[in-house]
């Protein structure tokens, strides 16, 4: 892979694929996970001129179909003359579990590939693959954003999600990227640490968002073209598109994680809350019934905030999350990174407040 800075246009390779300078090339690139293969597709953009690598993943999950369409369009809509610097699309990051899956793990060794980034090259089939996509897509990118949304039995409220690693000018940058996408909500997470993409690129050094936008396993032409036009955003604020294919969006606002919530028993889910509903700490917001016997084990809010992510699957184990709480940020009580020196960043970014708890 080319590094994510030029001096002068250089043919952008990733596997057997490779666009010139001025050109794009789509195809699939061949993967080795020990104990089978996979094909990943990938959608290679070179720029005419030179500039920083912008990657886009999509199909981290099974079951998470705007982020995959989003991305396809995305790859299809990008002229390369238009372009400054490389942009590669990987509409289907885990093809097992988007294929064959259709949910959250793959069914090749039963692992959530969004819980052990970086992964590990000699590992499992889903840690290999995690591997590969980090050693050839997103280490040394300038940029990263890994598009998901709600699964087949989740309900979400759109939001840019980003973590803080600590380091004040990848932690700036990132958060001009999550407000330049131009998504109403923006939720953050004080500390970079788990298996997730975006926190596992974030301790590398790559500024990394994650964007949940979609719920219910739905396919939205439209939610997928708003998606087009938030990445068009993104990549004019960035530079490496001239002009935006979207409209000018307000600044969004800003939340912190404060709580979630898993099922303590196994049976059925009965939610009182539909994704985006305020609740007060203590409150019941469902009950799991033991289909067994009826009983009832009541699901309490663990925090006063608004609900960004519910369960709408009926049956449920001990451990599903069920719930997850946002609450707003209080800027007053932050302190303002120095700001990188890249023109294409704003004059006053913050620091968000509280780590999250939310698992993507």
């Amino acid at each position: 892979m080319t590094t994510s800075e030029s001096v002068v246009p250089a043919d952008l390779t990733v596997g057997p694929l490779s666009a010139a300078p001025g050109a794009r090339t789509r195809g699939t690139v061949r993967v080795d996970l020990g104990t089978t293969t996979v094909d990943v597709p990938v959608t290679l953009v070179n720029g005419a001129r030179p500039g920083q690598r912008v990657v886009v993943t999509a199909g981290v999950h099974g079951g998470e179909f705007t982020g995959v369409d989003a991305a396809v369009r995305l790859g299809a809509l990008l002229e390369p003359g238009e372009v400054r610097g490389q942009v590669v699309i990987c509409p289907v990051a885990n093809p097992p579990a988007v294929y064959q899956g259709r949910l959250g793990t793959s069914p090749l060794d039963g692992v959530n590939i969004n819980r052990i980034f970086p992964g590990d090259p000699v590992g499992g089939p889903t840690e290999r693959l995690a591997a590969w996509l980090f050693e050839n897509l997103i280490g040394g990118a300038g940029a990263y954003v890994d598009l998901h949304s709600g699964g087949i039995d989740e309900t979400l409220c759109d939001f840019v999600g980003y973590r803080i690693c600590g380091d004040p000018e990848i932690d700036a940058r990132t958060q001009w990227m999550a407000h330049a996408l131009g998504f109403d909500d923006v939720i953050v997470g004080l500390n970079a640490d788990g298996g997730n993409s975006h926190a596992a690129a974030a301790r590398q050094g790559v500024p990394a968002v994650l964007v949940e936008t979609g719920q219910l396993g739905e396919r939205d032409p439209a939610a997928a073209r708003a998606l087009v036009d938030g990445l068009h955003r993104l990549l004019h604020s960035l530079g490496v598109l001239d002009r935006s294919a979207g409209t000018e969006a307000a600044p969004p606002r800003e939340w912190a994680w404060a709580g979630a919530v898993a099922a303590e028993a196994i049976g059925l889910w009965y939610p009182d809350f539909t994704a985006g509903d305020d609740v007060t700490s203590g409150q019941v917001i469902g009950r799991v019934i033991d289909p067994a016997d009826g009983r009832e084990h009541k699901v309490t809010a663990p925090a006063t905030g608004r609900i960004f992510y519910g369960m709408r699957g009926l049956t449920v184990a001990p451990g599903t999350e069920l719930a997850a709480i946002a609450v707003p940020r209080d800027p007053d009580s932050l302190t303002p990174p120095p700001v990188p020196a890249n023109p294409h960043l704003p004059a006053d970014p913050h620091l968000p407040s509280n780590p999250g708890p939310w698992n993507e």
